[in-house]
């Protein structure tokens, strides 16, 4: 498959495009500073570019099979998962590219029980609300959208050991409790969503 990956440059959109090359597929990594990555792979095209300039989303998203979602916050105070998954859904709207798969880092609405978040929300208090808020928004803008879509929700952030194996839809009192997820079974988990349409217009929790 022909596949973009935005946020590429970031902890799990850069272990997603690897994983993705590693699997067969043609890769091109959007970032502000795609340079970070590795450009000798035959198969990865490097674009850099602006979330939040639509005319380059729409330039990046043209062409490809599916877009892979893994944005990060720019701080705090400044979060733009919400602005920039408007950014690419408009761009796929606009290009007839309908496979969206978007990772949302604090599994919003279902976080609570995640001690990672919950040790986050006591240090930053006020500040991590609009973080919240931001992939709250950035999920009801994947789930409006009318595309082909899956949201993934890591049950627990902690970077745990890799064991290659996932178990979906925790209950949200186990998650993040009692077990820990690699951030590189988060970006297989990705991967896979690319082939398997079990989870499509689902917001899955996984877990390992």
């Amino acid at each position: 498959m022909k596949v973009i990956v935005i946020g590429a440059t970031g902890t799990i959109g850069s272990l997603a495009v690897q994983q993705m090359l590693a699997e067969g597929h043609d890769v091109t990594a959007f970032s502000r500073n795609p340079s970070k990555l590795d450009a000798n792979h035959p198969s990865l095209t490097l674009m850099a570019g602006d979330v939040l300039n639509q005319e380059q989303v729409d330039a990046a998203v043209a062409g490809h099979d599916a877009v892979v979602i893994t944005l990060g916050n720019k701080s705090l105070t400044s979060p733009i998962r919400s602005e920039g998954t408007l950014t690419v859904i408009r761009a796929m709207q606009k290009a007839g590219v309908s496979r969206l798969i978007c990772q949302s880092t604090l599994g919003a609405r279902e976080s609570w029980s995640n001690l990672n978040f919950f040790w986050k929300w006591i240090m930053f208090g006020g500040l991590l609300r609009v973080v919240f808020r931001d992939h709250e928004l950035q999920e009801q803008l994947v789930e409006a959208s009318g595309l082909n879509w899956t949201i993934v929700r890591p049950g627990a952030f902690t970077d745990g050991p890799p064991t290659g194996a996932f178990r979906e839809a925790f209950s949200p009192s186990l998650r993040g409790l009692k077990l820990k997820i690699s951030r590189s079974d988060i970006a297989n988990f990705l991967t896979r969503q690319l082939t398997d349409l079990r989870y499509a217009h689902r917001a899955v929790a996984i877990s390992n």
